[in-house]
Parts: structure tokens; C-alpha cells; sequence
């Protein structure tokens, strides 16, 4: 996203940490805010945020750290009157002016969000301690303090601050809630492990590469369940499916039946009167022509097509055949049934593939049957009008020679 405001925002970061007075600042420098500018886009997205606050929730990314410029004392009060003083000159609207304030200062520990832009910026701002460069930023911001003089820390002091730190901290936003406290407690126990050093790394290694195994079963069970809203899709399409196929199958056999009857009756009153009325030879030609081509194209249509039935174990094991439809399998044992379709249901990948499959081929099959079905109403019903206009035209100059 960009806009003016963005671009000023933008511009005025870049001024601000190019200062000298930001060679000490390893940690809260312009790759920080430009990460928390990403995280925000990120997290903003999941917050379903309307352009206007992803644009305040933007601008107040790029210009919540530049306060330390005068120090790192209030710097959120100091960043928040920078970004006042910034969005009044370039002719921002008082109300986008106070949300994106208000969010700066929202950033001040411990964080207290009361608008969702100023959740989702204070989520950015700690969006590093849910990566796996969270030790690594930590590692800069301890460097940051000591450089400062502000703090000077042993690495064990400091490595318990920033887990008591990041156990007390909670994220505000619903993405922050869910994915990144997930990731987060992760790092939090990589921490930990760093305190305990009685216990080997080897170790650990092997019990969180377990842990993940153990997760990822878990997860992968999760996906493959069923969940309702996919059984709802696959019942209501494969119903819709049946009742369309019914249609197709009624109307051909309207259409056999009336066809049916017309023939009966012009082979049981009008081919006799041909001898005494060959005019009508023609017309009653091209009326049976037509009956016949509609009932041909009706009886297509609702022709059913059967295939083999039969299917082989290494068919089983390659997905290669879909055991949901009675075409594949009618002319297999039971105990073969039986095999493929526990075999089927072991696995999601196939199970889910074969019901898009049968719903595929369903529509192909009424594709198929639509088409016969149409080229059977147009013959009907343009050739039986052509048949009529026929005999009309048949009787007339018939009448124009007897006269």
C-alpha cells in the first residue's frame, strides 16, 4: 500500500536515522522499523483493517521509533509529537493525526491498545519475538543498552529479563493471539534451554525434533478431518449433480414418449391414405425423419455407459482408479472392495481426490447428456414445424390442382 502520507512518513524515518546520534542504536535503527512496517502489512491483513487504518497503522510504523533521536526517555511521547508535527504540516486530517499519536504511544511498556490500529502496531513492534531471529534481535538490543550505558548485563541476567520479558508479555491482535504466541512459546523454550546447560544440546535437540514430529502429526490429523463446511460442499454438489441428471432423463423421455405416440399415429391412419394422397408422401417423410432423430438424440442421452468394472491392487496403490463410482467395481469380489476402500480411506490425499473426481466425471456425464438432449429439442422443435408447414403447403397446392 502507498500514499502520501506513507511516503512522507517514510522519507522523514529515513532523515531521522541517518543522524549520526544513531550509530549506537544496533537494535532500534531503520531495519528495525522497516521490519515492523512488513509485520504490520502482515498482521494488518489478518485484521481485515480498511485502507484508511492500514494507512494510519503504516505511517505510525515508520515514525514510532524516530523519538529516540532525542534519547531513548519517552521516546514514544517524542516519536508521537514528531509524527504530530510531521502529518499537520503535510495536511492530514486531525482524526488520522490522533489515531496514529495515539498508536506511538500505545508502544509504551507495558503495552495498553485500545484501537485495533494501535493493536496491530504494538503487535509489529514485538513481531520479532515470534522468528527465529528473536535471540539474535535480542542479542543486538543488549548491545544496543550497553553501548548506551543503559544497561550492562551478564548473559545469564540477561537472558532470564528477556524470558520474564517475553512470558509476561501477551500479543492483542487475533494473528498475534493464535500464530504468533505459538511461535513465540517456542522461542521462550529455546531460551530456557540456554539456562540450563547441565542438560546437552544434543539432547534437547533430539526432544524438540520429536516434539515436532508429534506436532506434525498432529496438525496433519487436523487437516485431514473432516470438517463439516468440505461434507457440505461435496454432499450439496453431488446432490445437485443427481437431481440435474434426473431432469436430463426426464425430458428425454417426454420427449421418446411424444415421439413415440406420433409415429404410432402416422403409421396407423396417414400411411394408409398415402395411396389416395401421395401429396402427402413428403411431408410424412420428413414428420417420421424428425420423431425419429429426436427419439435417437433423447435415447442418447439417457443412454447409461458402463465400464469395465474391474480394477487391480497396483491401481489401489497408484490412485489410479476411483473406487466411488459403481463403474469401477461392480464385476470385483467383495473382499477386493473391501481392500481398495480401507486402503482408500488411509489416505486423505486419495479420499478427497476420489469424491472431485466423481464429481468431475458426474459433470462430464451431464455435459454429455445436456448436449444430446439440446440437439434433440432444437430437432423437435424446428423440425416439427418445418413438418407441419409441410403438409399445410402440401394440402394447399393440392387443393390449387384439384381446383
Amino acid at each position: 500500500m502507498d500514499s502520501e502520507y506513507i511516503r512522507q512518513a517514510r522519507t522523514f524515518a529515513e532523515q531521522v536515522f541517518k543522524n549520526r546520534s544513531f550509530e549506537k542504536h544496533l537494535f532500534h535503527n531503520f531495519d528495525h522499523t522497516k521490519e515492523v512496517v512488513d509485520a504490520v502489512g502482515i498482521i494488518g491483513r489478518h485484521a481485515t483493517l480498511s485502507a484508511d487504518e492500514m494507512e494510519s497503522a503504516l505511517v505510525a510504523a515508520w515514525l514510532h521509533d524516530v523519538g529516540y533521536a532525542n534519547g531513548s526517555k519517552n521516546h514514544e511521547e517524542a516519536s508521537a509529537q514528531k509524527a504530530r508535527e510531521l502529518l499537520e504540516k503535510i495536511g492530514a486530517p486531525s482524526q488520522k493525526v490522533g489515531v496514529v499519536t495515539e498508536a506511538i504511544l500505545a508502544t509504551r511498556m507495558p503495552q495498553q491498545p485500545t484501537s485495533i490500529v494501535a493493536q496491530v502496531l504494538c503487535d509489529a513492534d514485538l513481531y520479532h519475538l515470534a522468528t527465529e531471529e528473536c535471540q539474535e534481535k535480542s542479542s543486538m538490543l543488549r548491545e544496543e543498552l550497553r553501548a548506551l550505558g543503559t544497561k550492562d548485563m551478564t548473559n545469564e541476567e540477561w537472558l532470564n529479563s528477556t524470558v520474564q520479558f517475553m512470558e509476561g508479555h501477551s500479543y492483542h491482535t487475533l494473528y498475534g493471539r493464535t500464530v504468533l504466541e505459538q511461535a513465540k512459546q517456542k522461542n521462550i523454550k529455546r531460551l530456557k534451554k540456554s539456562l540450563r546447560p547441565e542438560i546437552s544440546f544434543k539432547k534437547y535437540r533430539k526432544l524438540e525434533e520429536e516434539v515436532e514430529k508429534l506436532k506434525g502429526k498432529l496438525e496433519k490429523e487436523k487437516v485431514l478431518k473432516p470438517d463439516r463446511g468440505i461434507e457440505t460442499l461435496f454432499r450439496t454438489t453431488s446432490h445437485n449433480h443427481i437431481m440435474l441428471s434426473q431432469m436430463v432423463d426426464s425430458k428425454a423421455s417426454i420427449l421418446i414418449t411424444i415421439n413415440s405416440i406420433i409415429l404410432s399415429l402416422i403409421v396407423s391412419v396417414l400411411i394408409r391414405k398415402l395411396e389416395e394422397n401421395s401429396y402427402l408422401l413428403v411431408p410424412t417423410i420428413l414428420l417420421i425423419s424428425v420423431c425419429l432423430a429426436t427419439m435417437v438424440f433423447s435415447i442418447l442421452a439417457s443412454r447409461p455407459n458402463v465400464s469395465s468394472g474391474k480394477f487391480t491392487r497396483e491401481d489401489i496403490k497408484n490412485k489410479q482408479t476411483n473406487l466411488l463410482f459403481f463403474g469401477n467395481f461392480h464385476a470385483m469380489t467383495v473382499e477386493d472392495y473391501q481392500w481398495g476402500m480401507k486402503e482408500m480411506m488411509k489416505d486423505a490425499d486419495y479420499l478427497y481426490g476420489s469424491l472431485i473426481k466423481d464429481i468431475y466425471y458426474l459433470g462430464k456425464v451431464l455435459g454429455r447428456k445436456y448436449r444430446h438432449l439440446r440437439v434433440a429439442y432444437s430437432i423437435f422443435m424446428y423440425g416439427f414445424v418445418i413438418a407441419i408447414l409441410s403438409f399445410i403447403i402440401a394440402f394447399r397446392l393440392s387443393a390449387n390442382t384439384d381446383f
